[in-house]
C-alpha cells in the first residue's frame, strides 16, 4: 500500500445524521402513533439514501425535554443524499401522515467523524 493510500484510509469519514423529535398531539390515540412510527420505520427500505436509521421512546427523568416524546435519527452519506431523501416521495407520504398529528416537531442536523 502507498503512504498516501494509508494516509487517506486514516483520516475520519463523516457521516450526516438527521434528528427528529415529536410532541403529539394529546388527542392522537396510541394506535395513530404507532402508524407514524412504523411509516418512518418502513423509510429505509424505500429509499436507499439512508444509510442508517433508530428511534425510540424519551425515558429522560430530568424533566428538560419540553414535551417532546419520540425521536429518530436517520444518518446519511452527504446533504445530497439528505435532499433526496427529503424530496423523496415516500418521505412525502410520510410527511402526510405525521403532519396533522404533531404538535411540536423539531428538526435539527448535524456531521459525526466515523472511523
Amino acid at each position: 500500500m502507498s503512504p498516501l493510500a494509508h494516509s487517506a484510509e486514516a483520516q475520519p469519514s463523516r457521516v450526516l445524521r438527521h434528528i427528529v423529535l415529536y410532541q403529539f398531539k394529546p388527542e392522537i390515540s396510541a394506535a395513530q402513533v404507532q402508524e407514524v412510527i412504523d411509516t418512518f420505520a418502513a423509510l429505509p427500505k424505500k429509499i436507499d439514501t439512508i444509510i442508517g436509521f433508530e428511534h425510540g421512546l424519551n425515558i429522560s427523568q430530568e424533566g428538560k425535554s419540553d414535551g417532546l416524546t419520540h425521536a429518530f435519527q436517520v444518518t446519511f452519506r452527504n446533504e445530497a443524499d439528505l435532499k433526496k431523501y427529503l424530496d423523496h416521495p415516500a418521505h412525502l407520504d410520510y410527511v402526510k401522515v405525521v403532519k396533522d398529528r404533531r404538535l411540536k416537531v423539531v428538526v435539527f442536523d448535524y456531521w459525526v467523524d466515523v472511523k
